[in-house]
């Protein structure tokens, strides 16, 4: 069985981890700044195109503005209209509304058993051995689930 604990600050980017096994003690370095399908498509547990559609969920998810706001909006100043003015932009209402049809509309594909995992997981960043333990699943049943709704997710977009 390993276990996995800190042992440098947990505050870094970079954080030493010490894994218990059958072998001993393990020094790993840990990248706290990867997100869990990073770390999962790096590691071959899930394929190109389901890392694919979980990175258009999250940037639907990010654009629709649908997170929580940490700081105030910045909007760019207005322009000048005319022949002199830059040509107008695309309205940010209207891409978000887009993106939160388009968020809404994975999610839904995804189902309603899958959506959880897929929200904490692809949208919050928080890790499967989180997730399974606060959902009360099996351990590393995190995996097949996720891979699930990425799949549909992956229908969902056409990827």
């Amino acid at each position: 069985m390993r276990t996995t604990t800190a042992t440098a600050g947990q505050d870094l980017p970079n954080r030493v981890l010490v894994e218990h096994g059958r072998s001993g003690k393990t020094r790993v370095m840990a990248n706290q700044a990867e997100s869990p399908l990073a770390w999962l498509v790096r590691r071959g547990k899930i394929s190109l195109r389901q890392f694919a559609a979980g990175e258009r969920l999250r940037s639907d998810y990010q654009l629709a503005g649908t997170g929580p706001r940490m700081t105030m909006r910045w909007d760019a100043a207005p322009t000048a209209k005319g022949a002199r003015g830059a040509p107008e932009a695309a309205d940010p209402s209207s891409a978000q509304i887009a993106a939160k049809k388009r968020f809404e509309g994975a999610v839904a594909a995804a189902g309603p058993g899958l959506s959880d995992v897929l929200w904490r997981t692809v949208c919050n960043g928080d890790g499967l051995e989180l997730v399974e333990r606060d959902m009360a699943w099996p351990v590393r049943s995190g995996k097949v689930v996720l891979a699930l709704a990425l799949d549909r997710v992956a229908g969902f977009y056409g990827v």
